[in-house]
């Protein structure tokens, strides 16, 4: 059936444009891929195919290409002459190397579904990939991200679930239309002031992570869906500070003058005080958002008494 497949195919020669061979139990890339140089979709997933072979460098106008469920062990370095392509599927194999070189002709990749691999780690000259869109590496076991797939200006959905990463580089503020960002279950026990600059952030799940309190700024998203269940999350319980220098004294003053007042329940100070999150779709048991903003003096805030500290719910 694939042999009769592919002479089909080759009679039709650069008129070829789509060759389907799914669960044909092929155990190596079609040598004769070569020879159909006007293909514009191929589609090999459910296979036991190995590793990709040089004759795949001849399709320079695929525009889709899906190698799903196969025994890949890693992205080589002929993928840089797809330059057409837009779509790459490679989700279900045993990928754990990704070659840099690869990245370099992919110019045109809008979607890149990396999912259920083994991958630890990904190169920086992933930035390359210009026109990315969407890119999903859920189920790897990725330690870290790098700082270079956080200059993907195009990029709008960003999933990272299950994988081990413990902590998001603040560059993650020049991903300016990233609209989805998921992350459930990894090891995050802190997520980066730079969060707080995603303008178009609508979805954010956090779920099963180490987070205990949210950057200052946090509040201000425009989240449509916040999820964050499964996290330790800080309710009215003090932290210790890392920053060193002391806040601005009038910046303390003020934060006890409202403190005090809203413990006095004034009604004016109590209606000024803007409550978050709004309009979310949030976790179910989720009440409180706790940011963590130094408002204390360094030394007010270490050596304090049991009257000198309080943290306010806004």
């Amino acid at each position: 059936m694939t042999e009769r497949l592919l002479v089909r195919a080759l009679k039709g020669g650069e008129n070829t444009k789509i060759v389907t061979l799914n669960g044909k139990k092929i155990t190596k890339m079609p040598s004769t891929l070569d020879k159909l140089p006007g293909l514009k979709t191929l589609d090999l997933q459910n296979n036991q195919i190995p590793k990709v072979g040089p004759e795949i460098s001849t399709l320079t106008q695929l525009i889709v290409l899906n190698l799903g469920n196969n025994l890949l062990e890693e992205i080589p370095e002929e993928m840089k002459y797809l330059t057409s392509l837009k779509k790459l599927h490679l989700f279900g194999n045993k990928i754990c190397k990704f070659a840099s070189e690869a990245c370099d002709g992919l110019q045109n990749l809008i979607l890149l579904n990396l999912n259920n691999n083994q991958l630890t780690w990904i190169p920086q000259e992933v930035s390359r990939l210009k026109s990315l869109t969407y890119l999903s590496i859920n189920h790897n076991q990725l330690a870290s991200v790098p700082k270079g797939l956080c200059f993907l200006k195009n990029l709008s959905e960003l999933q990272l679930n299950y994988n081990q990463l413990i902590c998001i580089p603040e560059e993650i503020k020049f991903l300016k239309k990233l609209r989805k960002l998921l992350l459930v279950r990894n090891n995050i026990e802190v997520l980066p002031e730079g969060l707080c600059d995603l303008i178009n952030l609508r979805i954010l799940d956090i779920a099963g992570n180490f987070i205990q309190t949210f950057p200052s700024g946090f509040q201000n998203l425009k989240l449509k869906e916040f999820y964050c269940e499964g996290n330790a999350l800080f309710l009215k319980q003090p932290v210790n500070a890392v920053q060193q220098e002391d806040a601005w004294s009038l910046q303390e003053i003020t934060s006890r003058f409202i403190m005090n007042e809203l413990a006095g329940k004034n009604p004016f100070i109590m209606h000024v005080i803007e409550q978050h999150p709004q309009n979310w779709k949030i976790s179910r048991n989720l009440q409180l958002v706790p940011l963590r903003i130094l408002i204390c003096s360094y030394k007010c805030f270490n050596q304090r008494g049991p009257n000198v500290f309080g943290i306010a719910q806004v």
